[in-house]
């Protein structure tokens, strides 16, 4: 089988014979509309949306021969398609983004026949567009990749109000030009809603969170079993699995995105990321290609900013306008976490009209949990490696090695690592620290804060043999943490579980930044 992996054009993809996950059902509805924005995390096949579009209405109707679009297609249609792809840019130097818009509107302008009289873009790209229309007689196409990244590239630095103005400039062109345009795609990782760039027209319809378009990129469960089941099969057998356990693997480690409510009657639609899929079908190897392909520059500021508590943040319920629209103006990060696809949609109450949010996967989780630990605790040793200790010390009831390893990283931290957050409230400091490290257990069941009707347990972990149940006091005891775990019933689920069952009591001194008690019953 031969995989598309970095093939974003789709002509090369079909003359080639690439996989191709038949989505064309979809872009056929998607251009029943006119004006449409759609946001995805990166590497989730925006880029291969576009080109699909552009095949599409340029009327290349023998590259879809055999795909669902070609028994919805009657016409046929030759549209004028106008594209832009601005990840192909830098844009963090003064005048790079008009540069690089002039230079498409002058190429179009030369394959018009158009003589440039004035100066601004958008004006120059309404009288490109009226032009392709007269002389076509068809409506015009516009298709723009990334459209966000000219204001991701400088976000928090001086260039991104000169950037925010040329785009503004530019995009005005659709309120002007409304009676000749056919379609407009725009795609990108992040939705700003406040910061002008789209006030010159008529907001685009968001399909971000249209159920309808949920699958449009990336690969659903029953995309995987129809296109990939003798692969998985094939990568099953090498890695000692059977085909079932197999798709348990794939499902923990890349599956999970959530990007809408969903359907009243089916509920969330799982998609599976298609990088990491066919990345790791291709290898026959379980790695985190999706994260290891690259932090955003953009995210590491925010974060390095604002001190993101995770903890705090999945807590809580939202109202979609709070993690969908990312407002400049304000410092907080969810809405660019969120849609940059390191949290997804987990449930949805209808009554409330509220979502509740976590990581979509192991891949996800542990790649971006690693690098909070880091960034947080600035400790000397990786968390990582505590982890992968912990993880086997847990498996084996090695309970004492746990305790001196935890021991070990705290007295690795620096003091003066997250100084203000230790001054104002260490007792958050120090529980948010222990959540970090055990999110990381992703080989085990890790519930942090459940809740039952009398309290809430700090942490318990789940492997297959043993339960243990953790509490955290801060210049408390160890006596008084066991206690808690007796009033407040946390083992109470347990009573009839086969596992052997751990309470463990911790002690932790703020005066010496570590563990001074440590009590298992």
């Amino acid at each position: 089988m031969k995989y598309p992996i970095g093939t974003q054009t789709f002509s090369t993809l079909i003359e080639e014979g690439m996989v191709y996950v038949d989505k064309t059902d979809l872009v056929y509805n998607l251009t029943q509309k006119r004006i449409c924005f759609l946001c995805r995390p990166r590497r989730f096949g925006k880029s291969l949306l576009i080109s699909t579009l552009e095949s599409y209405f340029k009327g290349k109707k023998e590259l879809f021969k055999g795909l669902k679009i070609d028994e919805l297609e009657k016409d046929w249609t030759q549209y004028p398609v106008f594209r832009i792809d601005f990840a192909q840019g830098g844009y963090g130097v003064e005048g790079d983004l008009k540069k690089d818009i002039d230079k498409h509107l002058a190429q179009w302008e030369r394959q018009l026949g158009i003589e440039k009289q004035i100066d601004k873009s958008g004006s120059r790209f309404s009288d490109i567009l009226a032009e392709a229309h007269r002389q076509t007689g068809h409506k015009c196409v516009v298709l723009i990749d990334e459209y966000d990244k000219p204001l991701l590239d400088v976000l928090m630095e001086p260039m991104e109000a000169e950037n925010r103005a040329v785009l503004k400039e530019f995009y005005g062109t659709f309120k002007v030009a409304d009676e000749h345009l056919r379609f407009v795609l725009l795609t990108g990782v992040t939705k700003f809603s406040q910061v002008s760039v789209f006030s010159g027209f008529n907001q685009p319809e968001d399909i971000s969170m249209n159920s309808k378009f949920d699958a449009l990129c990336g690969i659903t469960k029953d995309e995987l079993v129809s296109y990939f089941d003798d692969e998985i099969a094939v990568m099953a057998e090498e890695l000692e699995y059977t085909k079932e356990e197999m798709y348990a693997e794939l499902k923990r480690q890349y599956d999970g995105y959530h990007f809408s409510e969903g359907s009243r009657e089916d509920g969330l639609l799982d998609i599976f990321n298609p990088y990491s899929i066919l990345n790791a079908l291709s290898e026959k190897k379980l790695k985190n290609y999706w994260f290891k392909s690259g932090t955003p520059t953009y995210l590491v500021k925010l974060l390095d900013r604002n001190k993101t508590n995770m903890q705090e943040m999945l807590r809580r319920e939202y109202e979609c306008d709070y993690f969908m629209d990312y407002k400049a103006d304000i410092e907080d990060p969810l809405a660019m976490i969120y849609q940059s696809g390191y949290l997804t949609i987990k449930e949805y109450n209808r009554k409330r009209r509220q979502y509740r949010l976590d990581f979509p996967n192991n891949e996800v989780r542990n790649g971006f949990v690693t690098l909070l630990a880091n960034n947080y605790c600035g400790s000397r040793n990786d968390p990582k490696n505590l982890v992968l200790d912990i993880s086997d010390m847990l498996g084996e009831c090695r309970l004492d090695d746990m305790r001196d390893a935890l021991s070990g990283f705290f007295a690795s931290i620096p003091y003066d690592a997250n100084y203000q957050e230790r001054v104002w409230n260490y007792e958050s400091h120090y529980h948010y620290t222990m959540y970090l490290i055990f999110t990381l257990l992703s080989c085990y069941t890790v519930l942090t804060e459940k809740e039952n009707s009398r309290g809430r347990a700090d942490i318990i972990v789940e492997t297959n043999d043993y339960v243990y149940i953790f509490e955290f006091k801060l210049n408390g005891t160890a006596a008084e943490a066991l206690k808690q775990i007796e009033d407040k019933g946390y083992a109470e689920p347990y009573a009839a579980d086969k596992r052997k069952l751990f309470r463990i009591g911790v002690s932790f001194s703020s005066e010496k930044k570590n563990i001074v008690e440590w009590e298992v019953v």
